[in-house]
This record gives structure tokens, C-alpha cells and sequence, in this order.
């Protein structure tokens, strides 16, 4: 259990190096679309090179190809969205946004998903939305459109998390596979609409490149720490990418939040752990009766 917690860490780590390399590289000019094609076209051959030698056809094996597509189209409409909001706001009230994500979850989880109403899930989306207010703070100083912008990635992302509960009878590295070639043919098709070649450092390109490897790694430890630990304990880790971003924003950009905002942070990882640990209590309860 403890790997799967390093595994973890490692993996959050990773995904917020290549949040911090997408910001550089926008920041330099280089168009969203093209980072996010590099990012999907690199963890795509990635997967490819790893894992069709050892899998094969069964890598694409999927109960329900649509699912998987629309999937794919969410995951790409996510990252562009999220490159675009850090190219206004700081990585790490960014990141904070973008964890709303499970909070849109829960609020259309009873529509969509057919769940259950339960109290617990309305007041944790409601502390966790509080949360939210106190990071952006309407008419404090990030940029308002990069708020408007990282709602809308919130949201999206949520979708997005929907749809990959409805693949989840496809092998997780399967789904994977599946949501980068998506990005890779998407981004590649609209590639005359926006190519355009930047005059970058070495450095930079090697940056670019990075943001493929890092997506790939990033996801692939996710993936295990998953299969070494359970999710109830793995839980409260994972609002540790809140730390992660904050420290490459300060180390790289030289952005620290204020003390405001890190309220806001404990509110918004406070509603999400307590409403994981009632839903972890809950499912012991339920085995405890069937046993």
C-alpha cells in the first residue's frame, strides 16, 4: 500500500511538471493547439512503442467504441481548455480550479449517472464552491477571464470524468490509449488551421517534447498506484497536485498564493476528502450488511 502511494505522489508530481511546462511554453507564445497536439502525439507514441508489442490487438479491444470517442473528444477539449487558463492565472490557483471538477461530478451524478441524491454530496459540492470563491475571489486580481475559463475546464473535465465511468468495463490502459490517439488524429487533422512554426531555444523544443513523457508517465503511475492501493486510502493524496503546483509556481514563475487563497485550498480539498471518507464509511457499512 505504501508504493501505491508513492506511485501516486510520483504521478501527481509528473502531471503538474507538465502543467508548469505547458504555462512556460504558452507563456512563450507558442500556440495552446500545438502544445496540446506535441502533449497528445508524443504520449501516443509512447503507448504505442511500450505496449503494442506486448498486447498487441487487444490494446484496442473496447466494449463500446462511441463511449471511448466521446471520451476523447472531452480529454482534448479539457487540456486545450486548461492550457488556456494557465496562460492567464498562476499554476497553482489554476490547478485549485480545476478541482472543482468532482464537485459538477456530484451534482450531476443523479441525472446522468443515476445516483442517488444524498446530503452529504450537496453539502460537500456546496463547501467545496465556497471554497472556489474565496481562491478567485470576484473582483480580486486574477484575470477574469482565466476564472471564466477555468470553470468552464472544471466543468468539462467533469464530463469528462462521467464518461470515463462509462468505459470503466474497458482495460484502464485500453481507455488510455484510446483518449491520446483521439487528441493525436483530432489535433492533427486541425493542423493547417493553426501550425505555425516558433522560433524556440533548444531547450524549449526539448520542453515541448517533455509534455508527451510527462502526460504518459504521469497517468501511467496514477494507473498503478490504483492496482496497489484503494482509492479510500489514497484519497487525501491526491489534493497533494495543490502543493506540487504551487511549488513549481513559485520555483519557475515566482507565484506564491497569499494566505486568502490557501484558505481556499483547505476548503475545496476539506469538502473532497470529507465526502470521499462518508462514501468510504458508507461502503463499509453496505459490505458489513451483505456479509
Amino acid at each position: 500500500m505504501q508504493s501505491g502511494i508513492l506511485y501516486l505522489v510520483g504521478g501527481l508530481w509528473l502531471l503538474s511538471t507538465l502543467d508548469a511546462s505547458g504555462k512556460l511554453l504558452v507563456m512563450a507564445g507558442v500556440p495552446v493547439l500545438m502544445v496540446s497536439w506535441f502533449r497528445y502525439a508524443v504520449h501516443t507514441a509512447l503507448m504505442s512503442a511500450v505496449l503494442l508489442p506486448s498486447r498487441g490487438k487487444a490494446l484496442l479491444h473496447t466494449r463500446s467504441l462511441p463511449r471511448q470517442l466521446v471520451r476523447g473528444a472531452l480529454m482534448i477539449l479539457s487540456s486545450v481548455l486548461f492550457f488556456s487558463v494557465l496562460k492567464r492565472v498562476p499554476l497553482a490557483e489554476g490547478t485549485a480550479m480545476n478541482f472543482m471538477a468532482p464537485f459538477f461530478v456530484m451534482a450531476m451524478a443523479p441525472w446522468l449517472l443515476g445516483e442517488p441524491h444524498r446530503l452529504h454530496r450537496w453539502l460537500g459540492v456546496a463547501v467545496g464552491f465556497a471554497g472556489m470563491l474565496v481562491v478567485v475571489r470576484p473582483g480580486g486580481q486574477l484575470d477574469r477571464v482565466g476564472v471564466l475559463l477555468g470553470v468552464l475546464t472544471a466543468f468539462t473535465f467533469a464530463l469528462f470524468q462521467i464518461s470515463t465511468r462509462r468505459v470503466a468495463h474497458d482495460d484502464p490502459l485500453t481507455t488510455n490509449f484510446y483518449g491520446g490517439l483521439s487528441g493525436t488524429v483530432v489535433l492533427t487533422l486541425a493542423l493547417p488551421l493553426y501550425w505555425e512554426t516558433p522560433q524556440l531555444a533548444p531547450w524549449q523544443w526539448a520542453l515541448l517534447i517533455s509534455t508527451g513523457l510527462t502526460g504518459f508517465l504521469g497517468h501511467w503511475l496514477q494507473a498503478a498506484a490504483y492496482a496497489r492501493a484503494p482509492a479510500t486510502l489514497l484519497a487525501p493524496f491526491v489534493y497533494l497536485q495543490i502543493i506540487s503546483a504551487a511549488g513549481l509556481g513559485w520555483l519557475i514563475f515566482g507565484q506564491l498564493p497569499d494566505q486568502v487563497t490557501w484558505a481556499g485550498f483547505a476548503l475545496i480539498a476539506s469538502a473532497g476528502l470529507g465526502v470521499a471518507l462518508w462514501e468510504a464509511r458508507l461502503a463499509r457499512a453496505a459490505a458489513a450488511r451483505q456479509s
